[in-house]
């Protein structure tokens, strides 16, 4: 089957310094798992991160080779942006066989896609993986990233899909971080992110629902989401 084609509607965001939340994470009934190194992360825990990640990883690929009925949630792991000073020691430690994918935060142009790609076409045979086999979820958080979401979309054959990062965005635009209702303020970009994965034939995933507490809000959100041709979230 090909890759795009496995749908992943629910996606748990966890911070990777947080190795009890991840050990939960793992068996939870969800789609996919975001191990976060990013944003979720202060800056002096992202080398604990990196590690903790790296080594549930493995834990995960040797109960996989083991016990090959044993499951988990698809595996992905956000690194920093592009650019950014810690993003090739995030791809150096998480590359690992049990790694599924990676999220690719503030994705402006397809140039910062055929960054990570090069890494990943080198990284992977030195780690006994097949070239190609790590997925790429690219996040757009900007106006430019938006504007050119179809071009990024289809800049690499890892792409399954484009997810939207709703805070990034807002602020670029002033508009209020914290989200009420429908969040009606980013229908216009939520839609034309969707309409552009779908012209791609990649998924698309919605922002982060914020406040786990209020079910009957991540309810109305989701719904929303669907209404709006989202894959997940």
């Amino acid at each position: 089957m090909d890759h795009k084609t496995v749908l992943l509607r629910s996606w748990m965001f966890v911070p990777g310094d947080r190795q009890k939340m991840i050990d939960k994470a793992v068996a939870l009934p969800v789609d996919a798992i975001l191990l976060d190194i990013e944003d979720g992360v202060a800056p002096a825990a992202k080398e604990t991160a990196r590690k903790q990640i790296a080594e549930s990883l493995d834990r995960i690929a040797v109960q996989k080779k083991e016990n090959p009925s044993y499951r988990t949630p698809a595996r992905y792991v956000r690194i920093n942006a592009v650019g950014h000073e810690r993003m090739n020691a995030d791809v150096e430690y998480v590359i690992r066989p049990a790694l599924e994918g990676l999220a690719v935060p503030k994705v402006e142009t397809p140039d910062q896609v055929n960054v990570v790609e090069k890494i990943l076409d080198e990284r992977e045979p030195k780690m006994g993986m097949v070239r190609g086999s790590v997925r790429l979820l690219l996040a757009l958080e900007s106006p430019r990233g938006l504007f050119n979401a179809y071009a990024i979309a289809t800049s690499s054959p890892r792409v399954i899909g484009l997810m939207f990062g709703a805070e990034d965005f807002s602020r670029e635009l002033s508009l209020p971080l914290r989200r009420e209702g429908e969040a009606v303020d980013l229908i216009y970009a939520r839609s034309a992110m969707v309409t552009a994965a779908a012209a791609a034939h990649v998924q698309a995933v919605d922002g982060v629902w914020p406040n786990f507490q209020d079910m009957e809000g991540l309810k109305k959100f989701a719904l929303q989401s669907r209404r709006l041709g989202f894959s997940g979230m």
